[in-house]
């Protein structure tokens, strides 16, 4: 891929040579990059509205309780809100900087990497000197954040499959994730998001019957509010702050949802998918979040089904419908690395061979498999790639990209766009850095005791302050 822009003149235009196509480099206030999109499988508004769901809203909501006894009652609901209100701004940022490059060079598309680079490209000269490093590290922080969810879905199925089967007959974890990888290569081998709906439509319903029996559990004898923390401990907030934000977050797969739209103009739109669907997930993730912790206060686990009934047949139920959702989940989710290797560097150079595509996404469930086989305490690396990658990639990078989209005529009064921009940077750097430190700390503290999550688990979910988006 190339990195560095070639110029040349054809027609008496100025052209630009990136990634192997020519690019008019003079806006046109006529054209609108949306309607000239070719996407061979568009996904309607409801369909996207759908996987986005599912995207956002896995088992990490199991967690919230937890956070919540971090946080304190009303902080927690307040933060949840402002945390779902800065994920959403961010995916904002950076849907609306795309779509001004796309008018700008009168191309229908463009990729998140690619964006990038040309923003630093036509941005501050002080921040140039990026823009040949951009599609690297995007792509970087996407596949290995992405690969890194893929892998903790595989060890959390497994080992919940593990729970159940034990029962008559025991084997190692590791016998049950050899039977998964050929329904995760089938299941991988879908090659476009339409096909897909229909499972993350059965994902979602099941979820929220799984939501629904939990709670059933905890709506039965709730203890008095009076005995919760209201704001808790300020040095116990960046856990919160953490779990919350990586759990909530989605923003490899928002660019994939947007970029395959029938009509994208409905996505980022004042009732558009992005809106209704992270208002949903936002409210729901503090719902969730208070009253478990309503129901178990100070007892609050790390997933909330650690703290149902072990005998329960409701909790064996829970325990399915997750293992269930998960699976089907995987092909959402390694949906965005098959699209970056393939699309963006093999696609042309196998000449759009479907033999070679299905054998990118064997490769890719392979290496998933491996990891998850062979790393025992791979879910603490995924949680140190969540608070590196997501923090950078939904928050700071946008930010970045925008001061660069309008620089340098609109920037707003008195700079108001750069000053904003630059506020959500330093958030991002305050959860990549809390994350990373809290994630690190544990890793060194697992190593040192030789432990890793109890293998009696009802659910498998990481023990540490950030939670990998969908988990």
């Amino acid at each position: 891929m190339s990195t560095s822009p070639t110029e040349s003149k054809k027609d008496g235009i100025k052209l630009q040579n990136l990634n192997d196509a020519e690019i008019p480099l003079q806006p046109d206030s006529e054209y609108d990059p949306h309607l000239h999109r070719n996407v061979p499988h568009p996904t309607t508004n409801t369909e996207t509205l759908v996987h986005l769901l599912k995207g956002s809203l896995g088992t990490g909501i199991l967690a919230m309780p937890k956070a919540f006894h971090q946080s304190g009652y009303l902080n927690g609901i307040v933060c949840t809100i402002l945390i779902g209100i800065l994920c959403t701004w961010g995916l904002h940022i950076l849907v609306r900087s795309q779509y001004i490059l796309c008018k700008r060079h009168r191309v229908p598309i463009l990729t998140y990497p690619v964006s990038m680079k040309m923003a630093l490209e036509e941005g501050p000269p002080y921040l140039r000197w990026l823009a040949p490093f951009a599609i690297l590290i995007v792509d970087g922080f996407l596949i290995v954040y992405q690969l890194g969810i893929c892998c903790v879905y595989i060890v959390f199925v497994a080992k919940n499959i593990k729970e159940f089967v034990d029962v008559w007959y025991e084997l190692d974890v590791e016998y049950y994730m050899l039977i998964l990888l050929l329904p995760l290569i089938l299941l991988n081998c879908i090659r476009n998001l339409k096909v897909l709906a229909p499972f993350s439509t059965l994902a979602n319903a099941i979820t929220f019957i799984g939501i629904g029996l939990i709670l059933y559990f905890v709506f039965q004898g709730l203890q008095s509010i009076g005995k919760l923390d209201t704001f808790g401990k300020v040095n116990e907030f960046p856990l919160f702050f953490g779990t919350t934000l990586f759990a909530i977050e989605a923003v490899g797969v928002v660019v994939a949802l947007e970029n395959n739209m029938q009509t994208p103009k409905s996505f980022g739109s004042k009732f558009g998918v992005l809106n209704v669907g992270m208002f949903v997930i936002t409210l729901l993730y503090a719902f969730f979040g208070f009253v478990g912790y309503w129901k178990y206060g100070e007892h609050s686990k790390d997933s909330i089904t650690l703290n149902l009934p072990p005998d329960s047949v409701i909790t064996k139920i829970v325990q399915g419908i997750f293992t269930v959702a998960t699976f089907i989940s995987y092909g959402l989710q390694c949906y965005v690395p098959v699209e970056i290797i393939w699309g963006n560097y093999l696609k042309k150079r196998f000449n759009e061979s479907l033999i070679w595509e299905l054998v990118v996404r064997i490769v890719i469930v392979l290496i998933t498999f491996l990891l998850a086989i062979s790393v025992p305490q791979l879910a603490l690396f995924i949680s140190l790639f969540g608070a590196l990658c997501l923090s950078v990639l939904g928050i700071a990078f946008p930010s970045l990209m925008e001061i660069c989209v309008l620089y340098p005529n609109n920037w707003g009064r008195c700079g108001h766009v750069v000053i904003r921009n630059v506020i959500l940077i330093a958030i991002g750097l305050f959860a990549l850095i809390t994350g990373t430190n809290k994630s690190l700390v544990d890793i060194i503290a697992t190593f040192s005791n030789s432990t890793i999550a109890p293998s009696n688990s009802t659910i498998f979910i990481p023990t540490t302050s950030t939670v990998p988006n969908g988990i």
